[in-house]
């Protein structure tokens, strides 16, 4: 068959580098979006190394106008617009609520919610023209299970799945399928990212928490490689009837389904332990103790 074409956003790393690497070696026309010429030629390079190929053209999803740019010139790559779009293009605004400004939640959300819904509004008009074709966002286990130091990611993870499934009904009548992947944690580049993007300790209530996170957003490099995730991508582009769903990573069913059905309140206390916001009774630190020793 002739090769689809396949926008891949955020692709000069982590998920979005492994996604473009596995669809150009299934056989898709993948078009990679990253943000400086520096990243494409090396993208370039390391896929060509592998005996695949992708084309590249800058993009900055967070900018409207580099949006429609970027599009525009897809839509004379491809015949008049692409048959797919993986919106992966994402990062992490750590910190507690209170301590994010509204620059950086605006910047959140702007980058993880409102531009996948800005790309599927340029990219739509030609897919319902063909009456075919798929658009793949990339949420996060995070957009079901909401994590203290991370609400504002968590926000915006929610909204995406949110409009993802209005969008995934609204369009379906005209042959366009939507799907959302949803990792758990991998290793990217977005939580050392995360790390440097903390709010400043020395001015906030939650400085031992800030540090004991910089040090695990750090610390990511024992995390799996990203390739499940890039496999459910695929899975969402080849599948005659994708799932509205894929859930990807060991834990991530138990932990989304956990969160589900356990009470609130011993869910909270979960998540407050497990990011310093609680100590645990001593009871349990005398036992975790004698645990150690043995």
């Amino acid at each position: 068959m002739n090769p689809r074409s396949v926008v891949v956003t955020g692709a000069g790393r982590g998920i979005g580098r492994a996604i473009a690497l596995e669809l150009a070696h299934t056989g898709f026309d993948v078009i990679a979006t990253v943000r400086t010429e520096e990243r494409a030629e090396a993208l370039r390079t390391e896929v060509a190394g592998t005996g695949a190929a992708v084309r590249t053209v800058l993009l900055d999803v967070a900018d409207p106008t580099s949006c429609v740019t970027a599009f525009t010139r897809i839509a004379g790559m491809t015949d008049g617009g692409p048959w797919a779009v993986v919106n992966n293009a994402g990062f992490a605004q750590p910190g507690a609520v209170e301590d994010v400004d509204d620059e950086l939640v605006r910047r959140q959300l702007e980058t993880n919610l409102v531009a996948p819904a800005r790309i599927a509004r340029l990219v739509l008009p030609a897919m319902r023209d063909r009456r075919a074709g798929r658009i793949v966002n990339v949420s996060s286990v995070a957009g079901r299970v909401s994590l203290p130091m991370l609400g504002w990611y968590c926000a915006s993870k929610r909204g995406l799945e949110s409009v993802t499934d209005a969008l995934r009904m609204e369009t379906e009548p005209f042959g366009v399928k939507v799907s959302l992947v949803e990792p758990g944690s991998y290793r990217t580049g977005i939580w050392r990212t995360g790390a440097e993007l903390l709010p400043d300790d020395r001015a906030s209530v939650y400085a031992e928490q800030y540090a004991a996170a910089g040090a695990r957003l750090r610390g990511g490099q024992d995390l799996p490689g990203p390739r499940p995730v890039a496999l459910a991508v695929r899975k969402a582009l080849t599948a005659r009837r994708p799932q509205p769903r894929y859930l990807v990573g060991g834990g991530t069913r138990s932990t989304t389904v956990l969160d589900a059905v356990a009470p609130t309140a011993a869910s909270d206390r979960v998540k407050q332990l497990a990011t310093g916001l609680r100590s645990a009774p001593p009871r349990v630190t005398r036992a975790l103790a004698r645990l150690r020793v043995k």
